[in-house]
C-alpha cells in the first residue's frame, strides 16, 4: 500500500529545512547522499546523489515517498529501523554499511543519521548523509582507523568464528578499547555486532538465490539452521523463511 503523499508546500518540518539552501550544500559533492524525511519516514528532501543512486531524475518524482517503495524490501527493512532509533533521540553516527541501490547492487558507504527538531524541541524527522568507501585505502581513511580495520576483518571473515582477542591485534588496540569503541559505535559488543552483520548479510541470497535456509545459514557463520533461527527472529522479528516468503513476493 502506497504511502500518502505529504502536502508539498507544507511540510511537517520546520521552515529552515524546507529552504533551499542547506541542499544546495550537499548538493555538488560526488558521491554524497543527502536527504531528509518526516516522522511517517517519507522523503521530503533528495540532493542529486541521493536521487540518482534511487534511479530518479527530479525531486518531485522521490517526494513522499518511503523506503518501502524506494529500496529493495530487505534493505528497506534495515533503513525503517534506523529510522526508529533515530526517532527515539538516538544519532547513528559513521557507521559503515552496505547500502543497496535501485538496481539491486549495493556499496559500502559511511552513514550519518540525525534526528530533527522543531522549535519546542520535539522530533519531527531525521536527516542523513551517506558516503561511499571505495578502495581499500579509502576505506581504511575513516575518521577511526582501527575501528575501519576490525570492521574490515569481520566483513572479510563472516563465515568463521571470530574471538574479540583476535580481533583487537588486528585492529591494533587493546581489547578494552575495542570493546569500548564498539559500544559507542553501535550500541553493541564485538559479538552482537558480529551476529547483526551475519544476519544482514543473509538477507540478500534470502530474497536473490535458491539457496537452502541450511546453505545460507553455513555460510554465514551459524552452527546449524536452527541457531540461524533463532538470530535472525531476534533481529528482524520474523523468521528466515517468513521473511523470504514476504519480501521475495515484494520483488516480484
Amino acid at each position: 500500500m502506497k504511502s500518502q503523499r505529504p502536502d508539498k508546500t507544507c511540510s511537517a518540518l520546520p521552515d529552515g529545512w524546507r529552504c533551499q539552501s542547506l541542499l544546495e550544500l550537499f548538493e555538488h559533492l560526488p558521491g554524497v547522499q543527502f536527504w531528509v524525511k518526516d516522522r511517517a519516514g517519507r522523503y521530503l528532501v533528495m540532493n542529486r546523489a541521493c536521487l540518482q543512486d534511487h534511479g530518479f531524475t527530479e525531486v518531485a518524482e522521490a517526494f513522499g515517498q518511503t523506503d518501502g517503495e524506494l529500496s529493495p524490501w530487505h534493505i528497506a527493512a534495515q533503513f525503517q529501523m534506523d529510522d526508529e532509533r533515530v526517532l527515539k533521540g538516538q544519532s547513528i553516527m559513521n557507521r559503515i554499511e552496505l547500502v543497496g541501490r535501485f538496481d539491486h547492487t549495493a556499496v559500502w558507504c559511511v552513514t550519518d543519521k540525525v534526528p530533527l527538531h522543531d522549535e519546542c524541541g520535539r522530533i519531527v524527522g531525521t536527516a542523513g548523509v551517506a558516503r561511499p568507501l571505495g578502495r581499500r585505502a579509502e576505506f581504511l581513511a575513516t575518521a577511526d582507523t582501527s575501528m575501519a580495520r576490525a570492521l574490515e576483518y569481520l566483513r572479510e571473515r563472516v563465515s568463521l568464528p571470530v574471538r574479540n582477542a583476535e580481533l583487537a591485534r588486528h585492529a591494533g588496540v587493546s581489547l578494552r578499547v575495542l570493546e569500548r569503541r564498539f559500544r559507542e559505535s553501535f550500541f553493541l559488543s564485538p559479538q552482537q555486532y558480529l551476529r547483526r552483520l551475519r544476519v544482514r548479510m543473509a538477507c540478500h541470497p534470502l530474497v536473490y538465490s535458491e539457496q537452502s535456509i541450511a546453505e545460507i545459514a553455513a555460510a554465514h557463520g551459524f552452527c546449524d539452521q536452527s541457531h540461524f533461527g533463532r538470530e535472525f527472529r531476534r533481529e528482524t522479528g520474523m523468521t528466515p523463511r517468513e521473511y523470504r516468503s514476504r519480501f521475495r513476493t515484494a520483488e516480484q
